[in-house]
């Protein structure tokens, strides 16, 4: 028998249809144990298969019972607090990794992915796009975007603003989780979906997608692509950029390894190894030409950079006089300032 997937308890927001808007969970399971799932056949009639279940003040109320009964006091803390939500309060059970059909489904999965609990490309996410409506994300939450002028005028008449932040699929990952140990400088620039390690510091013209992210420790000035994962030690430089599989990497996955230096205003479109450097302003795509050169300067080939995926040492230029893009071996791997990361 195959291990259960993941468990989640939260609550929402609908639309005057009854539609979702979005879904959050503040402590999601993954591979719950026996003693959650129990409690959950034996008061909701579960019988297996990913569901959405909206619970009523009652149910949340055994939950936390028996959740507390079988030593799981966190879960059953977060239960006895959603007994006095406002809002809809959902368990979304996920027996397996399958492709997520519901709102409340891509929710937990984007969640899972930023409470570091699966890395990116770990967790099935294909048509997650369909299942996150536009919605207008206000000081007061997601708004559905017919409701807004209602809601807008509603709050001057009472003397206040609603503030829209962004009208979008995806809110800030720090609506919803704040992983430990990390800087965000503009929050709104990093994705719910993101996957930030211990020690990453995302400085404020940083980008983040969803399904994308850092091992940490790192200094992020650049943008990460969805679908982009970048190792310990690793620095995307101010104006970097790299291509994911939404931005014309199709279905290569792009990375980039340990101790690497992608230079301002650099531009990468094939997987890098570990201790790596990209020079400034160099927009490296998979079909571009590159000089392979020896230890003397002598080129010994020319090839096209997807046959240099991966490879570790390697330093891309551009040569200033001719133009041509070389690859020399990468002397002088990079070394993070300590005190630059420090997060304490």
């Amino acid at each position: 028998m195959s291990e259960f997937f993941a468990l989640a308890l939260g609550c929402g927001t609908r639309n005057r249809n009854e539609e979702w808007l979005e879904t959050w969970y503040p402590a999601p399971v993954l591979h719950p144990d026996d003693a959650l799932l129990n409690a959950v056949r034996e008061h909701l009639d579960y019988e297996g298969g990913n569901v959405v279940l909206e619970l009523s003040h009652r149910q949340v109320g055994q939950l936390a019972r028996d959740w507390r009964k079988a030593d799981h006091e966190d879960q059953a803390a977060w239960a006895v607090a959603f007994q006095e939500s406002r809002r809809p309060v959902v368990l979304t059970l996920l027996e397996g990794d399958a492709d997520p059909v519901s709102t409340p489904e891509a929710y937990l999965k984007l969640q899972l992915i930023s409470h570091r609990l699966v890395r990116p490309h770990d967790t099935r996410l294909q048509g997650i796009f369909p299942l996150l409506p536009n919605v207008a994300w206000t000081s007061e939450g997601a708004v559905d975007l017919d409701e807004l002028p209602e809601r807008q005028l509603l709050a001057r008449l009472e003397g206040r603003v609603l503030e829209v932040n962004s009208v979008d699929k995806f809110p800030r990952m720090t609506d919803y989780v704040v992983p430990s140990g990390v800087r965000i400088a503009n929050t709104a620039r990093v994705r719910l979906g993101a996957y930030i390690g211990e020690g990453t510091t995302v400085m404020h013209e940083g980008f983040v997608n969803f399904n994308a992210g850092t091992e940490g420790p790192g200094m992020i000035e650049g943008r990460i692509s969805a679908g982009v994962m970048v190792g310990r030690g690793s620095d995307i430089g101010g104006g970097a950029s790299t291509m994911g599989t939404l931005s014309g990497g199709g279905n290569i996955i792009i990375s980039v390894g340990e101790d690497c230096l992608l230079g301002a205003n650099s531009g990468l479109g094939i997987p890098l190894g570990d201790r790596c450097t990209l020079e400034a302003g160099l927009y490296l795509t998979s079909g571009t030409k590159v000089k392979v050169l020896d230890e003397n300067g002598e080129t010994v080939d020319t090839v096209k950079a997807r046959e240099l995926a991966g490879q570790n040492d390697l330093l891309f230029r551009r040569n200033s006089l001719t133009g041509a893009v070389e690859c020399v071996t990468n002397k002088a791997a990079v070394t993070l300032n300590e005190e630059l990361h420090k997060h304490n």
